[in-house]
């Protein structure tokens, strides 16, 4: 967060650049004059948005393809224009096209999970793998298996992270849930969070941090929650989750990834907390839970509460919040 006590003459912000009217002392990035403080077109905006209902038909793979993305940008322009709605039947839609999709994102090199599978191994034979996949998402039968606990070290060269290792069904399972997701609430978050979304980088973080403290701070905040990963509440998770997704189905499969559990030198350990770093839900699941219990509480504090200017940038679980000017004081 950075803070100023007036604005500067003839500091815009561009309308197009933000549609969430609380960033609008949002710090921009160094594309942008510095004039600018609005922040970075989301990635999903401006596409054009085809008309009717999603056909997924049995077509030629690569028309299949094609349609599951057309319908990621028919959710995502729906979810645009109209704000308030929740989104329903949704799980549906993950299918063997968008199943496909998702076996096609994800790296060939990373390392596997409890079943020992490689990317490469769950290729043979794909389709058929993916029709039985899909039949078991819809009937409710799939079930998540234990994320792989793995340490790797910190930058700080004393400590470790966990990271869990999803299997390689589930990767795929998470990768389209994530790519059905994504679009919806790239329409809720705000502007300064920047953390494991499309477009949206760590450098263009330190870009903004770099323009805010050039614009003479009085003082920085950094801060990090700790263990955070670790400490997600799973019940407020799921509430959090409720505002957007109506589908029943959907939300019990999320939830289903935050219950699968840790296998960590041949043990299961239970899980009540916490969504496990190294799936590829998580970094989506976290920037919801942020969205709602630091984002929007910081948006209506500075409306309600700041004299002066406060800027913000949030990449994950790490924010600096900065401020100029001593009547801007939190």
């Amino acid at each position: 967060m950075v803070s100023r006590r007036h604005g500067r003459k003839g500091e815009s912000h561009n309308p197009q650049q933000s549609s969430e009217e609380s960033d609008a002392l949002v710090v921009p990035t160094c594309e942008k004059s510095a004039k600018t403080w609005a922040t970075p077109v989301e990635s999903m905006e401006g596409r054009s948005a085809a008309n009717g209902k999603p056909a997924l038909r049995n077509a030629s793979p690569a028309q299949d393809g094609q349609d599951a993305l057309t319908y990621l940008e028919r959710v995502g322009q729906r979810a645009k224009e109209k704000k308030e709605e929740r989104f329903n039947n949704l799980l549906s839609h993950i299918k063997v096209p968008l199943l496909k999709e998702a076996y096609q994102r994800l790296r060939k090199d990373a390392a596997p999970g409890v079943d020992g599978v490689t990317w490469g191994e769950y290729g043979e034979n794909l389709d058929a793998r993916l029709l039985d996949l899909q039949d078991r998402v819809h009937r409710g039968s799939y079930h998540p298996q234990p994320v792989r606990r793995v340490h790797i070290p910190k930058g700080d060269g004393r400590s470790t992270r966990p990271l869990g290792i999803p299997s390689l069904e589930d990767k795929v399972v998470q990768q389209a849930a994530r790519m059905l997701l994504e679009p919806i609430y790239e329409r809720e978050f705000l502007g300064f969070s920047y953390g494991f979304r499309p477009g949206r980088s760590q450098h263009l973080a330190l870009d903004a941090l770099a323009v805010a403290i050039g614009r003479k701070v009085d003082w920085v905040l950094d801060a990090d929650i700790r263990a955070f990963f670790d400490t997600i509440d799973h019940a407020w998770m799921q509430k959090f989750i409720e505002h957007k997704i109506a589908d029943t189905r959907l939300v019990r499969l999320l939830m289903k990834w935050l219950h699968a559990g840790v296998m960590e030198d041949g043990e299961l350990h239970e899980v009540q907390e916490g969504t496990p770093q190294g799936g590829s839900i998580s970094p989506l699941l976290a920037n919801i839970y942020l969205h709602y219990v630091l984002d929007l509480w910081v948006s209506s504090w500075r409306k309600k509460h700041a004299r002066g200017e406060m800027y913000v940038v949030r990449y994950a679980d790490d924010c600096a919040p900065r401020r100029r000017g001593e009547e801007a004081a939190m």
